[in-house]
């Protein structure tokens, strides 16, 4: 079916939604309000428009004698609650429409084009519990490069979400879907939506948020040791990573070992604080399909496993490394160690892999390894069980020559102090023996909380081919 236009979806805010509320928006113009008004019959839906664009009239209104930076979720949220529950006071009682209130806090481009794009934009929109609405917030990044186009682009925006809000409250996945009707990808990314409220509860907002990557909305999406989702913007701004990537399905004692060691080694960085450095787990979108179809309750397992060993977890639509480099160039990261495993950097570096780029294999290791960047290498058991260390012997020329600058330059570094033992632990062998429920062997391979929850909760068919 055909997306309605910006306008036609005024229109039926305006005539056809049986709500009343106000707009407040912050550093994009009013846009949103201009779409409305232009539209005609505002005055059915439209109790004010604001827009607070001084920052001592929005800390008047807004900063509730906290301070908070002016384009962030806490201040969204502020905005939001603040005109809805200024409604509420006013016209409870007096109007028998239902109440929104829709908010953005917003940077366009600066004069010189020195900065990025982005802003904030929600509604809390009354259902079925007056005094206590459901809040839809979502992040965007703006990519044109041009202000006034960035401000259409959060016009259309603040009309979508308005009208998902007041007409798709039953399914938030319809309201995302319709975010980017009558915008493309190339104007803007979406990488971040929240949702709560009484008629929220059945939403897990970790599935929505996946919703993004598989839509392609935005490249990666991340949640924090606790499973909360979080806006990468604000949880990478200037910080360490490391970063590995895997199945993690689910993480075993393997990954765990790499994991701890790196982090070992990276504690040695002069700029590396406890407080400044994460440890991501990433997960390829592509690990996550089965039958060309997305398997959520797979992908929830993963990342309760993952977050019960105290991990971040990321996913992705990454295929190359160099690709999560450019990615993670953005946020203005200190430093960056991705921990790799050898038959994985075996295939990093074949020059067949990079047809596609008309610098080959060259190109690709400028732009993986970059000045920030470095790479943790572990070992792997040859056929015979024997440790196989990175070394150059492993490559032929002219391979081998970048090899040796790699090392030289300390862009590699080899860990050594692998478990043998786990070394032999292969996915596809704990799935097997998950489905047999094959406790003894399991417990060799898996943390023992990892397989308490597998046992207690039956994840990845524990248990289901046990008699076979």
């Amino acid at each position: 079916m055909k997306a309605l236009s910006t306008k036609e979806k005024s229109v039926l805010i305006n005539i056809e939604s049986h709500y009343y509320g106000t707009i407040a928006e912050i550093g994009g113009g009013q846009e949103t309000a201009r779409h409305l008004f232009q539209a005609g019959g505002a005055s059915n839906t439209v109790a004010k428009s604001i827009s607070a664009y001084d920052k001592l009239f929005s800390d008047h209104f807004y900063n509730e004698g906290k301070p908070s930076r002016y384009v962030a979720e806490e201040r969204l949220r502020r905005m939001v609650m603040s005109e809805y529950n200024e409604l509420i006071t006013i016209l409870d009682g007096k109007n028998p429409q239902r109440f929104f209130a829709f908010a953005n806090t917003v940077e366009t481009l600066n004069y010189s084009k020195t900065n990025q794009g982005n802003g904030w934009l929600g509604i809390a929109v009354e259902g079925t519990n007056r005094y206590q609405p459901n809040l839809i917030f979502v992040h965007v990044k703006l990519h044109e490069n041009d202000t006034l186009l960035q401000q259409y682009t959060l016009g259309t925006l603040g009309v979508n979400l308005i009208y998902g809000g007041l007409f798709q409250l039953e399914d938030p996945r319809n309201i995302l879907m319709g975010l980017l009707d009558n915008l493309d990808t190339d104007r803007v990314e979406v990488d971040y939506i929240y949702t709560e409220g009484p008629d929220m509860t059945w939403v897990d907002n970790r599935l929505l948020n996946l919703m993004l990557v598989s839509q392609n909305m935005t490249p990666a999406i991340m949640f924090d040791p606790s499973g909360k989702i979080q806006q990468p913007g604000d949880l990478l701004y200037k910080k360490n990573v490391l970063l590995i990537r895997g199945y993690f399905r689910p993480i075993n004692k393997l990954g765990m070992e790499f994991i701890e060691d790196s982090m070992e080694i990276f504690k040695r960085d002069e700029h590396y604080r406890p407080d400044n450095t994460l440890a991501f787990c990433e997960i390829s979108l592509n690990y996550l399909m089965q039958d060309e179809q997305l398997n959520e309750k797979d992908f929830l397992h993963r990342v309760d496993l993952l977050n019960l060993m105290g991990q971040y977890v990321m996913v992705s639509r990454f295929q190359r490394y160099y690709e999560l480099v450019k990615y993670f160039r953005q946020f203005k990261l200190i430093k960056l160690r991705m921990v790799v495993g050898l038959p994985t950097f075996i295939r990093i570096m074949d020059a067949s892999q990079y047809d596609n780029l008309r610098g080959g294999l060259l190109e690709a290791m400028g732009a993986l390894f970059q000045e920030n960047v470095k790479m943790y290498l572990y070992p792997a058991l040859d056929t015979v069980g024997e440790v196989v260390y990175p070394s150059e012997e492993l490559f032929d020329m002219p391979e081998r020559l970048i090899w040796e600058y790699l090392r030289s330059i300390h862009k590699l570094i080899i860990l050594r102090s692998t478990s043998h033992e786990n070394l032999k632990i292969r996915t596809e062998d704990i799935s097997s023996l998950i489905e047999q429920g094959a406790d003894t062997e399991l417990r060799t391979m898996l943390p023992e909380p990892v397989l308490k929850m597998i046992q207690d909760e039956g994840l990845f068919g524990y248990g289901t081919k046990r008699d076979a």
